[in-house]
């Protein structure tokens, strides 16, 4: 109940493109909390927060690609996160 409550805030505040807002959304979407699990999604989310410049959505997204999750693992793109 709380997940859902928080993914709708969340949501609202991301639309408007707080980056804060959108790097928690994305992480709701990874971890399935609050709505269904999607990872393209979360992905989409971390990068619009990082394209913002913040340091929490880099490193996320940074660590996705030098750890291949959930993309395949690429250090070269990695790298421009970090």
């Amino acid at each position: 109940h709380d997940d859902k409550k928080a993914a709708k805030l969340y949501r609202k505040a991301a639309k408007q493109g707080l980056a804060a807002a959108q790097l928690a959304l994305g992480t709701c979407f990874e971890l399935g909390a609050g709505v269904v699990q999607d990872v393209g999604e979360a992905l989409k989310l971390y990068r619009q927060a990082a394209d913002q410049g913040l340091p929490e959505a880099q490193v996320t997204l940074g660590d996705c690609y030098s750890d291949g999750i959930f993309v395949a693992q690429d250090h070269e793109t990695a790298a421009q996160f970090y």
